[in-house]
């Protein structure tokens, strides 16, 4: 393989995609291919202050400040980290990008979607997901696992989290050839062979 592959990990807060992520990269490693983690927002220097500011801010963030947060990060995130690392052959695994914008922000937040697809487009420069696993569960089943310890947009109330699963499962309608359902309901192991069958068949396309 020349060129590596962008695949990206989608759900909601509490769906077990950064669990699963870990496990793909585990899985790779072993097959021989040289996988590299990431994620949005924080994953430079420069996101992981943008990613405090989003996440533990105590103060009030605005709609369209948020918006413009997650996109400056997603913006160095790309230039700096995630096309070097394409073009020398690695295998990206990044935990949240594009359609988490979408989701949140749009779905939930109640933004201008088109809009936000085009913002998407500038911070991203020409970069799309090779593949995009989208881990859904149910959103009592996710706030249930998340837990009492939550960040700022873990906190936001059940109906704002009902939205985004929902502009999840749109995105999901829109791109059917780059995103691919897993149900996260089950349990990890079940989860993980599901998650396995979609890689090892991208990889065999490739």
């Amino acid at each position: 393989m020349k060129k590596g592959l962008f695949i990206t990990f989608e759900g909601a807060d509490g769906s077990g995609k950064t669990t699963q992520l870990n496990n793909i990269k585990t899985f790779l490693n072993e097959k021989g291919f040289d996988v590299v983690v990431t994620r949005e927002p924080g994953s430079l220097e420069l996101g992981q202050k943008i990613r405090n500011i989003l996440l533990h801010y105590d103060g009030v963030v605005a709609d369209r400040c948020e918006i413009f947060l997650f996109l400056a990060d997603r913006a160095q995130h790309v230039e700096t980290f995630i096309k070097p690392a394409i073009d020398e052959g690695k295998i990206v695994l990044c935990d949240r990008h594009t359609d988490s914008t979408i989701a949140y922000q749009g779905y939930g937040r109640e933004q201008d979607i088109e809009l936000l697809k085009s913002l998407n487009e500038i911070a991203v420069n020409g970069l799309k997901p090779d593949l995009t696993m989208l881990f859904d569960v149910s959103t009592e089943t996710a706030q249930q696992r998340v837990g009492n310890e939550k960040d700022r947009m873990e906190s936001i109330g059940i109906e704002f989290h009902r939205k985004v699963r929902n502009g999840y499962l749109e995105l999901l309608k829109e791109n059917p050839d780059r995103i691919k359902l897993i149900n996260a309901n089950n349990s990890i192991e079940t989860v993980f062979e599901d998650a396995k069958k979609i890689i090892i068949d991208l990889i065999n396309r490739n």
